[in-house]
């Protein structure tokens, strides 16, 4: 495991970064281009190795130079288009410290007028982080655009997708859920396995690539990967419309890695305002779960009943 202490800097295959830690996590990002989070490390991993996809040498060209993908956590904006989401992020960035964490803010992008920051938040006693993300307008124009939280991941886990449960009112009349797939995508990718309380995506290389979305009501996405549960949650709004035929979650993958995608509710934003979403990130390690159906529901009601039990202790002292 690479070690990362207080605000130590390091190198991403030569750029700069700096880092966040506590005794149950490290966090790397770039210290000049971004924001991007590249490394993740989880103290007491067996594997020992970052969590992130680590992807140097892919770059797409597009009018403005190379968009370079570097793997890792990233903010975009959708709904998807060229050129306009792919505008570079290589200089420039601005780092802040703030209460917990630092505020990594890139320059206006001269082609859209928008400006992207990340608020990167680590909690000091758990594995967990909270991470902001704001776009704000700094244009002369209004804009319509969602927030788009993309997490590339590395291959070997299963992504772990909540549905909702059964209507108990007796009301049948209406759908309740719905699947979109991307045009390269297959109905029958053997990778995709849906269940009536869980959609599970096992990550393993292959191509074509494989895109999908949901309109996710539980407001929690996860990946299981060797002996570690990451937990990705958000607020949902399923009551608002999102881009790609109403998508709040969406999931990617390809022969080199995975990505986990939330994705805010449509904004409208006139000149000088701001949209933010919400991360937040909890790790849960030392699993001996497998990424069967079975294996899967185990470990979540286990987690389930250990969030209850966490609960109740907290109002108990409250109480006190």
């Amino acid at each position: 495991m690479q070690c990362c202490d207080g605000n130590m800097t390091g190198d991403f295959y030569g750029l700069p970064t700096r880092s966040l830690s506590n005794a149950h996590l490290c966090v790397e990002y770039l210290a000049e281009a971004g924001p991007r989070v590249v490394r993740l490390f989880v103290t007491g991993s067996a594997a020992g190795r970052n969590l992130l996809a680590e992807l140097p040498d892919m770059a797409w060209p597009t009018p403005f130079g190379d968009y370079h993908v570097r793997g890792g956590h990233r903010l975009w904006h959708a709904p998807e288009a060229m050129p306009r989401t792919y505008v570079p992020d290589d200089h420039g960035l601005t780092i802040t410290d703030v209460p917990g964490g630092v505020e990594l803010r890139q320059p206006t992008e001269a082609a859209t007028g928008l400006r992207k920051s990340l608020v990167i938040h680590l909690h000091p006693d758990r594995p967990a982080l909270t991470l902001t993300h704001r776009i704000t307008n700094e244009g002369l124009w209004p804009m319509q655009l969602s927030p788009w939280a993309i997490t590339q991941l590395c291959l070997g886990g299963v992504v772990v997708l909540p549905q909702p449960g059964r209507s108990t009112d007796g009301n049948r009349l209406h759908p309740d859920r719905h699947l979109v797939l991307w045009p390269y995508a297959r109905w029958n990718d053997p990778r995709l396995n849906l269940h009536d309380d869980y959609w599970l995506f096992q990550a393993q290389s292959g191509l074509p690539p494989c895109k999908f979305g949901y309109l996710n009501t539980q407001g929690w996405v996860g990946y299981l990967w060797e002996d570690v549960l990451f937990l990705k949650r958000f607020q949902p709004h399923a009551e608002l419309l999102h881009p790609d035929q109403n998508c709040n979650v969406e999931i990617y993958c390809n022969d080199r890695f995975v990505e986990l995608e939330t994705i805010a509710p449509l904004a409208r934003l006139g000149p000088g305002e701001r949209v933010t979403h919400v991360e937040r990130w909890r790790f849960v390690t030392g699993l001996h779960a497998d990424s069967t159906h079975a294996g899967v529901q185990a470990l979540m009601r286990t987690i389930q009943r250990e969030a209850a039990s966490e609960s109740a202790d907290a109002d108990g002292a409250e109480a006190e």
